[in-house]
């Protein structure tokens, strides 16, 4: 059983891998790595999803889902700057929980980011595709089997493209990406400028037409606040992706907390104002399920033109989230590939300095989801995938309290009980919160992944190796 539950040293502050990449981001790069990951499909697109789930209330689920991941940023705040590794929750639990537990959230980690990559890919087709189609595309071409389609061309084209800026290197990836939040944060400005005048306090009566708590209606979906809660708690997550970039951060002890924490901070406030503005300017009916609810709403107060300003931007600016978390698996892929989790050849660097094997192995995984999954499916299960990693590291954050409370924390959480527990209690209600069928292809993931480990990493682990 001790290969079930060795642990890997917590490395000394300053220490770096013998291949590790290389340093070449500061603080303002992971802020808006963080912004460009989190601000995108999750308020763009899945708004629609949760006003469906929630009708109005979707705002209280909105403030549901960001007190959960402000408790889960902290612990990952804290965690980053003590273990700054490109592995990110994967290496936190390898080093406090066991090398059993980090395979199952590395294992979920890839569950996550690669369908996070689908539906943010799919979601940026729902505002490419009407255009594409007013200039003769084939319609057939922009919607997978499920929706009658053959297959969604724009979504596997847009992460290529994605996939060829990671390629050509960290720095001018992260130079393009700030430019993109830039974009994205005047497009939402927009939208909020010409959707708030139009706020109507009648819109948000009744309030919470299904209720509190998740429970199935007529049509088999679940609904409630806290339906809605667990799938646009989506609409939150991304900074979990700036801790995968600590091995390239110049000073990670300082920057990685600055970006983690300020780029929840300044996302929050842009929801509040986006989600207002949204569900106040017309009935949540009109809106609901929509692939491009922005744009829907403001066509329906009469504002056709600025409607297509903010599709077209929309489809300029949604591919900072796409890079931000196809970055952030390839660099998770990298640090189980240096375990001897993946075969070790994937690990290779090229010489611009950039994971090409893994990165390309990822985006074609993403690919084929993104051309044939329907948003709503792909987002709950990307959800499930992250809330079992945000378990683990606020799970981390208490047992090293309690295990080592004199390791030097360069970011120490205040209340750090309160807060990994928040994390850990939070997220497992949401986790139960979301669809039966999720929880199911959930279990069967992880089942996989298990037998996985226990045939071939158990045994290939380099940690096992250097032990025996």
């Amino acid at each position: 059983m001790n290969s079930w539950t060795r642990r890997k040293p917590i490395a000394p502050a300053g220490e770096r891998h013998p291949d590790a990449l290389p340093p070449t981001l500061s603080w303002p790069h992971l802020m808006a790595l963080g912004v460009g990951a989190i601000v995108g499909t999750g308020i763009l697109t899945l708004i629609g999803v949760g006003a469906d789930r929630a009708g109005p209330a979707v705002l209280l689920s909105f403030a549901i889902a960001g007190v959960v991941c402000a408790c889960a940023a902290l612990a990952y705040a804290e965690l980053a700057a003590m273990m700054p590794a490109s592995g990110s929750a994967y290496s936190y639990s390898y080093a406090v929980l066991g090398e059993t537990i980090a395979w199952v959230v590395g294992w979920s980690l890839i569950l996550e980011y690669s369908l996070v990559v689908s539906t943010v890919a799919v979601g940026w087709s729902g505002y490419a595709s009407p255009l594409l189609i007013g200039l003769g595309f084939p319609a057939a071409l922009t919607q997978g089997p499920e929706l009658g389609g053959i297959i969604n061309l724009p979504a596997v084209f847009i992460i290529a493209v994605v996939t060829g800026l990671l390629l050509l290197g960290t720095r001018e990836s992260a130079r393009v990406n700030t430019v993109l939040v830039l974009v994205k944060i005047a497009t939402l400005s927009l939208f909020v400028a010409y959707a708030l005048p139009h706020f109507d306090a009648a819109n948000l009566h009744p309030f919470m037409p299904y209720g509190f708590t998740a429970s199935a209606g007529g049509d088999g979906v679940p609904r409630g606040v806290m339906a809605a809660a667990a799938i646009i708690f989506f609409a939150f997550y991304g900074f979990d992706a700036i801790s995968t970039a600590a091995e390239e951060t110049k000073r990670p002890e300082r920057d990685l907390a600055i970006g983690i924490i300020g780029s929840m901070l300044a996302c929050t406030l842009i929801y509040l104002l986006v989600a207002a503005a949204a569900v106040g300017a017309v009935s949540f009916t009109r809106f609901a399920d929509s692939p491009e609810p922005l744009a829907l709403i403001l066509r329906s107060l009469n504002q056709g033109g600025v409607a297509r300003v903010v599709a077209t931007a929309a489809v300029i600016a949604l591919p900072t989230v796409l890079l931000a978390f196809l970055y952030g698996q390839s660099r998770i892929f990298l640090a189980m590939a240096r375990d001897g989790f993946l075969p070790q050849g994937l690990a290779r660097i090229s010489a611009r300095g950039t994971p090409v094997r893994i990165t390309l192995m990822t985006a074609v995984l993403v690919a084929i989801l993104a051309g044939i999954l329907p948003i709503g499916k792909i987002a709950a299960l990307a959800n499930a995938g992250t809330l079992i990693a945000f378990i683990a590291v606020g799970s981390c954050l208490l047992i090293l309290r309690r295990r080592a409370p004199d390791l030097p924390r360069p970011f120490r959480v205040p209340a750090a009980t309160l807060v990994g527990v928040g994390a850990v209690g939070g997220c497992l209600y949401l986790f139960f919160s979301l669809p039966m069928q999720t929880l199911l292809w959930c279990l069967i993931w992880n089942a996989i992944g298990v037998v996985i480990y226990a045939l071939y990493g158990r045994h290939r682990s380099v940690l096992g190796q250097s032990q025996r």
